[in-house]
């Protein structure tokens, strides 16, 4: 199993990949300290991502971090992206899947997308709205 790092730096790499097929300018800001981790350019504007992993929460649902979490002079500390980015883009390792989710569609500490349920509530955000096919999506 990949450490944390190595499964970052790979999700990573495969979003910018996507992006650039798509003929996207993709920009990567200096440090790994910055608030969001792509600046992605379609010619109209500028995107701030930030890419995400998700994991296989159930059979039926992904789930992944909306919020960072760092440790600084010993003390833990989160912090939600609001304001700070437009967009999530979010792999799934386990589907081989991309996401696109717009900042104010997302929920704080994490959020969930689901395949499949047995009722239909408006809270639930269902995964195959979220796709992300290289092309941005128009809101």
């Amino acid at each position: 199993m990949a450490n944390p790092k190595t499964l970052g730096d790979e999700t990573e790499a495969k979003i910018v990949a996507t992006l650039i097929a798509d003929g996207y300018t993709v920009s990567v800001p200096f440090g790994d300290n910055d608030k969001y981790d792509l600046v992605v350019d379609d010619s109209d504007r500028l995107y701030r991502i930030q890419c995400k992993t998700a994991w296989q929460n159930k059979a039926e649902t992904i789930r992944f971090n909306t919020h960072s979490q760092t440790t600084r002079d010993g003390r833990y500390h989160e912090q939600t992206y609001d304001d700070v980015i437009d967009a999530f883009i979010v792999r799934c390792p386990d589907r081989e899947q991309l996401y696109w989710i717009p900042i104010e569609d997302a929920t704080e500490q994490k959020m969930e997308l689901r395949f499949e349920a047995s009722i239909d509530h408006p809270s639930i955000n269902w995964a195959p709205d979220y796709e992300f096919d290289g092309k941005i999506p128009e809101r």
